[in-house]
């Protein structure tokens, strides 16, 4: 059994940064949906900006509002404006198939990624 990449969000844009919330990425529900993640999934963010890499879980946010908002002690590492990929895992036991989603500078669905 292996760790394979299940789903991924590539190059969105972080919107917010908050230190005060408990912790987690907040992520439009829209995006969560069409990159076939779960509220509550643990995800590794990396900022293509800083080389930050993390492990957290998801938040949804309001659909359609492009909202990615690094919580809690993740804000320290990953700040508003940096460019980031969220992407979730899966454990098995043969290669599938992962669902990858690319979005514009205001988080917006553009295309799926083959």
């Amino acid at each position: 059994m292996r760790f394979l990449l299940r789903s991924k969000i590539h190059r969105a844009t972080v919107t917010e940064a908050n230190l005060e919330y408990v912790g987690s990425v907040t992520i439009d529900s829209e995006l969560v949906k069409k990159a076939g993640l779960m509220e509550g999934e643990k995800v590794m963010v990396t900022s293509v900006t800083s080389g930050a890499r993390l492990e957290t879980y998801v938040i949804l946010g309001e659909a359609g509002s492009g909202v990615i908002c690094m919580n809690g002690p993740t804000a320290h590492l990953i700040k508003k404006g940096e460019i980031v990929v969220i992407m979730g895992f899966e454990l098995a036991d043969k290669p599938i198939e992962p669902t990858v989603i690319l979005v514009d500078a205001q988080n917006k669905f553009k295309e799926f990624v083959k």
